[in-house]
């Protein structure tokens, strides 16, 4: 069984071969108001069908391609050594990346299919992927779940190529083998478009004015006398000659037709044309250049709909063709994508206020900022900001509340309690009996600090090799100065003791290690100096 999608060998449209491969987007057969000629070249002949299908073949060609691997966090590393990536960069020696992919998405959008023989080395590895035209490549079933493709090669002669030796980039199709051709589904659509199109053209021409009729008083002799009158007429009135007075003798009279374009709903015609093609591609209409329905407050929602509605259904058809094909299907971590950030970004206000939002609530960094907008990233700004007070993540803030501290000198780094001024000297308000102590309340708040600090410390340390404990403690005791308030030297000393604990004991999960931790972190909160290790 031999599936043929619309093998063409006609010698005359070799002469529009713009490339050296096939004829890919330019066919010399006009409209001639049939639908059996109607292909997919001549619907390119309606502007809004090549307005539709360059939009969608620029739009994906447009997008960077992106090859990762994948960690089981979710975080992607970049492959930018890979083959793969390499090859969709440079599929082949005369064609850059987004020719190629411009090329084959034009392909696919307006036949359905899109075909590029792989080359492979002698390690298995695709070096070159070179595109054929869908109409010379037909498709033969070896069985039900198998089938290889022939190509019609210009000399006349035609070449078998195996199911994995192509890559077929395939659109809606009825059996998983072969796309449907959306020009042969709306050819009736389509014709009438071009039906429009033709008229207006022929209206022009005529200087926009509509034919008319002659009135003769008598009769012509003959049938040859009627034609050679009518000859004269025409060759007098049209050419150089369309637009000088006529003379008419022998009492014939001229009278103008009197429909006009309105009658014959030209323009509405032609409307309805855009909208029935723009629905086939499903390309929002004032990316075609028709503003009749688009206003300035809904032009920004229907371009993301265009991404989300349009595009992306032609991505991940991408993706997915390109994963299928040469990637290896046991290793899951590969994965590429075409990212399309870049066609979501709104105007310069906008994504200030997403960046602003994104850094002051804790889930992006400012390097990242940085990056989506092209600058270079900045030592010390890779650390996420807290949302309450815009510090890293590893600091506390750094003053804490004074109030209920014990009478006496505060710790270096305190600030000076504010001075009250009450609104009102004539009411005051009695302050609310003390349910606890000073000292109860300055323990409980050391306790808690503590409490927290430990933790912390512990999975600072949880699943890290001892050689990098001095580093991590270095770090910890400025952690440790803020958090309590203290100096940063008695800070360092109490780091140095817990140094020197894990030397004797080097399991963090051990319990000892929490409670010696809180019981010197509570002294050093207030004020006390800890027990040294044993």
């Amino acid at each position: 069984m031999f599936v043929s999608i619309g093998a063409q060998s006609d010698s005359a449209s070799d002469a529009y071969d713009r490339s050296p491969w096939g004829n890919f987007y330019f066919e010399p057969i006009p409209y001639r108001g049939g639908l059996s000629n109607l292909s997919g070249d001549v619907a390119l002949q309606l502007t809004a069908v090549f307005a539709c299908i360059r939009v969608i073949a620029e739009g994906i060609a447009s997008l960077p391609f992106v090859l990762y691997r994948q960690a089981p966090d979710g975080g992607k590393t970049p492959l930018r050594d890979h083959w793969l990536y390499k090859l969709m960069k440079r599929p082949n020696q005369f064609q850059s990346g987004f020719e190629w992919r411009e090329m084959m998405s034009g392909h696919c959008a307006l036949r359905g299919n899109a075909f590029s023989v792989i080359v492979a080395n002698s390690r298995g590895e695709a070096t070159d992927l070179i595109p054929k035209h869908p109409d010379r490549v037909g498709i033969e079933m070896l069985s039900d779940v198998n089938w290889r493709y022939w190509i019609s090669n210009p000399d006349g002669t035609k070449t078998p190529v195996s199911r994995g030796s192509m890559f077929h980039l395939k659109g809606l199709s009825p059996n998983g083998v072969i796309g449907y051709n959306p020009v042969a589904l709306a050819r009736k659509a389509l014709a009438t478009g071009l039906a429009a199109q033709d008229y207006g053209m022929r209206f022009f021409q005529n200087d926009a004015r509509p034919g008319g009729w002659i009135e003769h008083p008598n009769y012509f002799k003959d049938d040859e006398q009627r034609q050679l009158w009518r000859a004269a007429w025409q060759r007098e009135q049209t050419g150089e000659n369309r637009g000088k007075v006529a003379v008419l003798e022998y009492g014939l009279k001229f009278h103008e037709v009197g429909m006009n374009n309105d009658d014959a709903q030209f323009i509405d015609t032609q409307k309805m044309s855009r909208s029935q093609i723009c629905a086939l591609w499903r390309v929002a209409p004032h990316l075609i250049g028709d503003l009749d329905k688009a206003t300035f407050s809904n032009i920004e929602q229907q371009s993301l709909d265009h991404v989300i509605h349009c595009l992306t259904p032609w991505l991940v058809r991408w993706e997915e063709a390109i994963e299928w094909n040469f990637l290896d299907p046991e290793d899951e971590t590969i994965d590429c994508e075409f990212p399309t950030r870049s066609m979501l970004r709104g105007d310069a206000a906008a994504r200030m206020a997403y960046y602003h939002g994104g850094i002051l609530d804790g889930w992006m960094t400012r390097n990242e900022a940085r990056l989506l907008e092209n600058m270079n990233p900045i030592d010390g700004l890779d650390e996420p900001l807290r949302p309450m007070n815009e510090v890293p993540n590893d600091q506390e803030p750094a003053t804490t509340p004074t109030e209920g501290l014990p009478p006496g000198p505060k710790p270096p780094g305190t600030p000076a309690p504010a001075k009250e001024t009450p609104i009102n000297k004539r009411k005051t308000v009695p302050p609310a009996p003390a349910k606890q102590s000073a000292d109860a309340r300055l323990l409980a708040l050391a306790a808690a600090s503590a409490d927290r600090i430990a933790r912390k410390e512990e999975s600072m340390l949880r699943n890290r090799p001892d050689e990098e404990r001095p580093a991590l403690y270095a770090k910890h005791a400025q952690f440790v100065a803020n958090a309590l308030c203290v100096p940063v030297a008695r800070a360092e000393r109490y780091c140095t003791a817990q140094l020197e604990f894990l030397a004797l004991s080097p399991h963090t999960e051990d319990r000892d290690f929490i409670e010696l931790a809180r019981c010197r972190l509570e002294r050093l909160a207030i004020g006390l100096e800890f027990q040294e290790a044993a």
